[in-house]
């Protein structure tokens, strides 16, 4: 089966029986480099490599390298992945690879520990996840503190704690402390706030010590969502950030499940976020919320350093 479409259909059966939330899989974008490899049963795999390098002051570039490889594999039901790994290797030695500032990345289902072998090898860490909740009952917490949505007015406020998120999460996964992170956070963040999105802030005597900054998503054909997650309206959790002297003391909790509630209110199946499996805090904070690894991001800074 050497096809782009025959690969698709298997590699689409293959998510499915590891994990029922994965959408199917689609054939890559054609405007990437397709490279391809011959497995020892005489069968092949293919993969799209799409490079892309974003603008200076630019909102991803807080939690990317400005360039990006990106692997979009199509190993079907093989375990083709170390010879595609290897293959992206070989077209990495044909560029210009040579900015610090760079990256390979391939996101691939969590649950596929055989392929996690691959990516080991080639240098690759599980450096940040998608993970799920389903819709589900709420635990009925005492509430210590006011939550209510932001305004506007509270741009300062939802900014220093925005910042702060970032700068934590810059030591323990993806995001980057860039020179203009902070211009770049405060005119994405006002933007936000002007729209009335749905951010939330708690607050202990009138003081906020808590940001939760949420988004809906809809999973539809031909959205980006719908390359990650099942049809329907999601809740995305982008941001939850507790002010460092109030961490530990439940505050986090309460304001997530308020967050849930609301975003459930607003039709969401279910929530989904990306946290840093080497984050001390997110790592166990968020699977007791009942969240849980579809996605698994692998990547290896700088570029180059792909084995």
């Amino acid at each position: 089966m050497t096809s782009a479409r025959g690969l698709v259909a298997a590699q689409s059966a293959r998510f499915t029986s590891l994990d029922p939330l994965l959408p199917s899989a689609v054939e890559p974008p054609t405007d990437g480099h397709v490279i391809t490899a011959a497995l020892a049963d005489g069968a092949r795999v293919a993969g799209v490599i799409s490079h892309k390098t974003y603008e200076e002051h630019s909102t991803i570039r807080l939690w990317s390298t400005a360039q990006v490889w990106e692997l979009l594999p199509l190993v079907g039901t093989s375990q083709g992945m170390d010879a595609l790994l290897t293959r992206f290797r070989r077209h990495l030695d044909t560029q210009d690879v040579h900015d610090e500032d760079s990256a390979c990345v391939v996101h691939w289902p969590s649950r596929d520990t055989k392929a996690a072998r691959a990516f080991l090898d080639h240098g690759l860490v599980p450096l940040s996840v998608l993970a799920v909740r389903l819709r589900a009952p709420q635990p009925r917490l005492p509430r210590t503190l006011t939550i209510r949505r932001a305004t506007p007015h509270d741009l300062d406020a939802v900014l220093e704690l925005s910042l702060a998120e970032l700068e934590y999460s810059s030591f323990v996964g993806s995001t980057l402390v860039r020179p203009e992170a902070r211009a770049v956070k405060q005119r994405a963040l006002a933007e936000r706030l002007a729209n009335a999105s749905p951010i939330w802030l708690a607050e202990r005597d009138g003081i906020a010590v808590a940001l939760a900054e949420c988004a809906i998503v809809s999973s539809e054909p031909g959205t980006m969502a719908a390359m990650r997650l099942p049809r329907g309206r999601w809740g995305y959790v982008n941001c939850v950030s507790v002010l460092p002297g109030a961490r530990g003391t439940g505050i986090g909790q309460q304001l997530v499940a308020y967050a849930h509630q609301e975003l459930h209110r607003m039709g969401a199946v279910g929530t989904y976020l990306y946290y840093n499996p080497p984050n001390p805090l997110s790592s166990v904070f968020w699977p007791r919320q009942g969240y849980r690894p579809l996605w698994t991001v692998w990547e290896v800074r700088p570029a180059a350093a792909l084995r």
